[in-house]
């Protein structure tokens, strides 16, 4: 199946010779709604008017209370990619996704799609709630494109796939969120797409469905369909993606290689979008009648040789600098560190104390630089935020930074993991395979003097 969208003829003259491996291609498509119900409807009988008579119905200006919901989109998906569709809520994702799978058409701009499309956009939502699991079966599939022959043959399969049991004779309405989701997916995978449409639908069920979702989905990548994804798990985008669009209020901010697109969209997302003016934290002085003994005066990052670090790389050396003023001295010294992902909702990813290495130090009165030292960074690329105390003895808190934030970038090396592995790689020659059998023989007949 071939459609297009499109509100110029040039349009598909520039494009009626597009490679053959290309299944989707949206050029710069925008979609505008109205925030009124009863100005939409207004606007929506004007519309069809100047359609009947021939005119354009697709207006480049808003009208009162209209908004863009995307603006200028255009992206590309051959066969067999997945591409991973990034942003925040009301970004423009869904609505996309809809324009791509028919459901709605773009106010300009084009889409072209090679093939038949499966979209897992709401999963279940197009179910009878009257009519049986087998009865929805039948109907959802014959929307999809399949003959009635075609559903029989694959019924079977569908119902495995979904664990329906003996509820397939059962009324939809009896079924819980889970199960009916669990039966739009089965539904929707079994019609052989050319093109996958997921709208955060991978969690339909418990974790063993979820690893049975994934290795079906590895299996039609593997013959060809192509995905678009859209979650906010990272993860998912990261290990499934090798590509990425980052939209943003309706506009692409970002497109490319995955890793890039991700930092950039947690960049944004919980550090405002702009990097800082300095990436050293400086405390304000403390007089010494209101300090505890000892203070925070600066946070940083430094490379070995000593320059001050705005952005930490994965894998890369690194020294964190704590400088500190000791209005007097003090003994059992030490400092206390936790590395917090903000994408993980605030949860430690690493745990660092003075206390615990048996690094505590007798510090005199003046001023000092605590380091630590990381020889290889193993934290992933993110926006993280990290939490600093100085302490003395272990309960005796002296100060504290709350959220010192700061970003960790890819080195190239960190696809699909979760930490940075410090690593060599080298092929050792082994003997013949007679020298091999001859030394497993003597391991196997070896026994220990004390035996």
């Amino acid at each position: 199946m071939t459609y297009l969208y499109q509100d110029q003829d040039a349009a598909w003259d520039a494009d009626q010779s597009p490679d053959q491996d290309t299944v989707l291609t949206v050029q710069q498509v925008s979609k505008k709604f109205c925030r009124s119900l009863r100005r939409s409807l207004f606007y929506g009988v004007q519309d069809i008017a100047t359609e009947l008579i021939g005119g354009r119905t697709g207006q480049p200006d808003l009208r009162y209370q209209e908004f863009w919901a995307l603006q200028q989109v255009s992206l590309k998906l051959k066969r067999g990619e997945a591409l991973g569709l990034i942003g925040a809520n009301g970004s423009g994702k869904t609505t996309l996704l809809r324009i791509i799978s028919g459901l709605i058409k773009p106010d300009t701009g084009w889409v072209r799609v090679r093939g038949k499309i499966a979209p897992l956009i709401a999963l279940g939502a197009g179910f009878s709630p009257v009519l049986t699991g087998r009865e929805n079966i039948y109907a959802n599939m014959s929307i999809l494109g399949l003959s009635t022959q075609q559903i029989t043959q694959r019924f079977e399969q569908v119902v495995e796939f979904a664990e329906i049991g003996e509820a397939i004779d059962a009324p939809v309405y009896s079924y819980s969120s889970g199960m009916a989701a669990r039966l739009g997916f089965s539904c929707a995978i079994h019609t052989d797409p050319e093109i996958l449409l997921i709208d955060e639908v991978l969690a339909v069920g418990d974790i063993k469905f979820l690893a049975r979702c994934h290795r079906r989905l590895h299996q039609l990548r593997q013959n060809g369909t192509a995905f678009v994804l859209v979650s906010h798990n990272p993860q998912a985008i990261l290990s499934m993606c090798q590509q990425s669009v980052y939209l943003q209020k309706g506009i692409v901010r970002m497109a490319g290689e995955t890793e890039a697109v991700m930092a950039q969209y947690e960049e944004d997302l919980f550090l405002g979008g702009a990097r800082k003016v300095s990436s050293v934290l400086h405390l304000p002085p403390r007089p010494a009648c209101e300090s505890l003994g000892l203070d925070i005066a600066s946070i940083c990052f430094r490379n070995p040789a000593g320059e001050v670090l705005p952005d930490l790389t994965s894998g890369e050396p690194v020294v964190l600098c704590v400088r500190l003023q000791a209005h007097q001295s003090l003994s059992q010294v030490n400092l206390r560190l936790s590395f917090m992902e903000m994408s993980k909702d605030g949860q430690t990813t690493l745990y660092l104390g003075g206390s615990n290495d048996k690094e505590v130090f007798q510090v005199a009165a003046g001023w000092h630089e605590l380091q630590v030292e990381f020889p290889y960074l193993g934290l992933a690329p993110g926006a993280y935020l990290l939490r600093v105390d100085i302490r003395r003895e272990a309960l005796f808190i002296l100060d504290i930074v709350e959220s010192f934030s700061f970003t960790v970038q890819s080195n190239g090396r960190m696809s699909k993991s979760s930490f940075y592995q410090p690593r060599s790689w080298r092929l050792v020659p082994q003997p013949d395979r007679l020298d091999q059998e001859r030394s497993a023989s003597d391991i196997l007949n070896y026994t220990h003097p004390n035996i």
